[in-house]
């Protein structure tokens, strides 16, 4: 079974997610910021993970400790869901074009936790939604979920597009390196015998 269940409490927010690497792409996402919630749904679509978020955060504030401290904690249970990751794929990549926007996201769930973030977005809010959050989700998750991560807008005009375009090019790709190999069932994938 590769499911996890983790729950983060700080002084600052209270998370709570739930996970499963073979789902169906099912989502019920509900942090209090609207636009990160899409966002939460369209990874959990196009990666064909499962995904519950519970959040509670210090909202009054910003929606910085929320977003950040859901991709901690997204990022913990793909690390245990995943195991020693033994028959998996590893690696992944997509071209995501939707609209105007154009993102390519690779990655390799290496246990080397590292983001290159070569997106910019023509305005600084989605609605109310900071767009500078949107890399700070995929850094926490990187951080937190081993991943090296690229992240690269080739084309894009419209902020919403751009990130919408930035997390499903990152489903994608996930769902690619997650998926089981079967050709390489039960072997780790790396020649180093350890990931």
């Amino acid at each position: 079974m590769r499911r996890a269940k983790i729950t983060r409490e700080t002084a600052e927010t209270q998370i709570e997610v739930e996970l499963d690497l073979d789902g169906t792409g099912r989502y019920d996402n509900r942090t209090g910021v609207g636009f990160f919630d899409h966002m939460l749904d369209q990874l959990a679509r196009h990666s064909l993970i499962d995904l519950t978020v519970r959040a509670k955060g210090d909202l009054h504030i910003d929606d910085h400790h929320t977003v950040e401290d859901t991709g901690i904690a997204i990022g913990q249970a793909l690390t245990q869901a995943l195991g020693d990751k033994r028959g998996i794929r590893r690696y992944g990549s997509f071209h995501l074009a939707m609209d105007d926007a154009l993102v390519r996201a690779a990655l390799d769930l290496s246990a080397r936790p590292y983001l290159v973030w070569n997106v910019d977005f023509p305005a600084q809010k989605i609605g109310t939604f900071d767009t500078e959050l949107v890399r700070e989700f995929f850094q926490a998750l990187s951080t937190h979920g081993g991943i090296t991560l690229h992240v690269d807008r080739i084309h894009g005009l419209n902020a919403h597009h751009i990130a919408e375009a930035a997390f499903k090019a990152v489903a994608r790709a996930m769902r690619e390196a997650v998926e089981p190999d079967p050709r390489m069932a039960g072997v780790l994938p790396s020649t180093k015998g350890a990931l």
